[in-house]
């Protein structure tokens, strides 16, 4: 007798609750549902029908992480679409090689591997002419050498000194100088001049990735989601993470209990991410009085 589709769900899920719409639960529904899927997805046999339908739901469980993690690449000119549809391959790559054992949060374990494959995608499509991948990488190499030197010896290296640094040929070098005169989006890895005969045009600027830079594009984001909450929201919000104050101290201030508090900053900072998350923006989030 054959097996129904809905047999087929139950036996995957093992008692574990069927979810109708996987997109549109809370993030912490989500997080919840997802630890312990991927529990569960260990035990599957990889090619199953139950294997199959498991993983599945973990994808549409996560998709509002692939969102979040395109948001930071939406001044790129490619779709968004495209670039979603490229993190959810990532995404799939990070359920598949998730262990559960090791006590790890999923969402901080796939979002390097959501965002690595955006990069990817990014690195191998910006090139007006299309180049081998050993020339996109030693393109990459050569410019981080270049800096390095420029750093260290205090002028723009030679061929032969780039040479020398990364072992290889001076001609090796060369092909790979003329490799990246075929990428055309603006990098921080190539350089600004492409003369080798006559200096920069502009002044280089030399830096180290900032991570506050992230963190300024997140405090951007909550701007608007802040601003549309109500006084007694918002004073929350500064007395817990402005101030520091414990529940206990803020429940004293506002003539509240500590756990009146705890469900205040629960539902605030669920609204928050909410907001932070959805397709719409800051638009998502319900005024408060």
């Amino acid at each position: 007798m054959s097996t129904t589709a809905s047999e087929t769900r139950r036996a995957a899920l093992d008692g574990l609750p069927e979810i109708d719409r996987p997109a549109r639960v809370s993030t912490d529904e989500a997080q919840t549902l997802s630890a312990a899927l991927l529990v569960r997805l260990r035990e599957l046999e990889p090619g199953t029908p139950g294997h199959a339908y498991v993983r599945n739901t973990l994808v549409e469980l996560n998709l509002s992480l692939v969102r979040f993690a395109a948001r930071r690449f939406r001044n790129r000119p490619e779709q968004r679409e495209d670039i979603v549809q490229v993190g959810t391959i990532g995404l799939i790559k990070a359920i598949d090689r998730f262990d559960p054992s090791r006590g790890i949060e999923f969402s901080a374990f796939a979002l390097p591997t959501v965002v690595g494959e955006m990069k990817r995608f990014f690195r191998d499509t910006s090139w007006a002419v299309r180049v081998p991948r050993r020339l996109q990488e030693l393109r990459i190499d050569l410019a981080r050498t270049g800096d390095l030197l420029e750093q260290r010896h205090g002028h723009r290296p030679s061929r032969a000194e780039l040479a020398e640094h990364l072992r290889l040929t001076v001609e090796r070098v060369a092909e790979g100088e003329l490799a990246a005169r075929g990428y055309t989006a603006r990098s921080l890895d190539v350089s600004l001049s492409e003369d080798d005969d006559t200096p920069p045009l502009v002044s280089r600027r030399l830096a180290a990735p900032e991570p506050a830079y992230d963190l300024i594009e997140d405090l951007t984001a909550l701007k608007p989601l802040i601003a549309r909450m109500g006084e007694r929201d918002r004073r929350i919000l500064s007395l817990r993470f402005g101030q520091e104050l414990t529940q206990a101290q803020i429940g004293e201030r506002l003539g509240l209990s500590q756990m009146h508090i705890s469900r205040l900053l629960n539902r605030i900072l669920d609204e928050l991410r909410a907001g932070l998350l959805a397709d719409d923006g800051p638009a998502a989030l319900p005024r408060r009085a």
